[in-house]
């Protein structure tokens, strides 16, 4: 029984491809959303409320923080990011998985609050060709690239601690993998706790 949808969190090496590969999953499978997060920043230009961000004044996002009404959030650049609890849980009890691409400190941010939430990592078959792809997508300066890299080194100590290290060496492949870990995450045994409890019941009148 997969009725409720459940929250997944992706991460990946800066050029790894991640936001690829979940636009691809949710392109592919009806019953997958992208979170949508709220943030204090201005719209750019043709963002739309509700649909890329939930665009928010300081004082609003600092009451939802004082409310609790975060699953996790930060700020960038002097802006407010955050993940909506009432969103996510909207879209699971819709029968949606909701795909949060998201960096190890909000990974882990969430880990904490909802230690059921799978954990995946998407890698490059090596970091060479990782490098590679940064260098001939040919969209970032020398330093930008650079900083990257440093990046990488960093993040590289700590994709231990997430639950599912995901290769992708080709992209269609990668988007079948990931499904396949999402589905399987469903029939663990704490997510079939209703099923269990009524298999137990019906089997006392065997």
């Amino acid at each position: 029984m997969m009725n409720k949808g459940i929250l997944v969190v992706v991460s990946g090496f800066s050029g790894v491809g991640k936001g690829t590969v979940t636009r691809k999953l949710i392109d592919k499978y009806d019953n997958y959303v992208l979170s949508v997060s709220a943030t204090t920043r201005s719209p750019r230009e043709g963002e739309v409320h509700g649909v890329h961000y939930f665009f928010k004044t300081v004082d609003d996002f600092k009451e939802m923080i004082n409310k609790n009404e975060f699953l996790e959030y930060a700020n960038y650049a002097g802006n407010f990011y955050g993940t909506p609890w009432s969103f996510v849980n909207e879209q699971m009890e819709k029968g949606n998985n909701v795909i949060l691409e998201i960096d190890l400190q909000g990974a882990l941010n969430i880990k904490s609050q909802l230690p059921d939430t799978p954990l995946v990592f998407i890698v490059p078959p090596s970091i060479d060709e990782l490098k590679d792809r940064l260098i001939n997508r040919g969209t970032e300066t020398k330093e930008q690239i650079e900083k990257r890299l440093k990046a990488t080194k960093k993040e590289a100590l700590d994709i231990d601690k997430y639950d599912y290290i995901l290769p992708n060496i080709d992209i269609d492949t990668c988007v079948t993998d990931l499904n396949s870990i999402i589905v399987g995450e469903h029939y663990k045994k704490s997510k079939q706790e209703e099923l269990i409890k009524l298999l137990k019941e019906q089997s006392e009148n065997l």
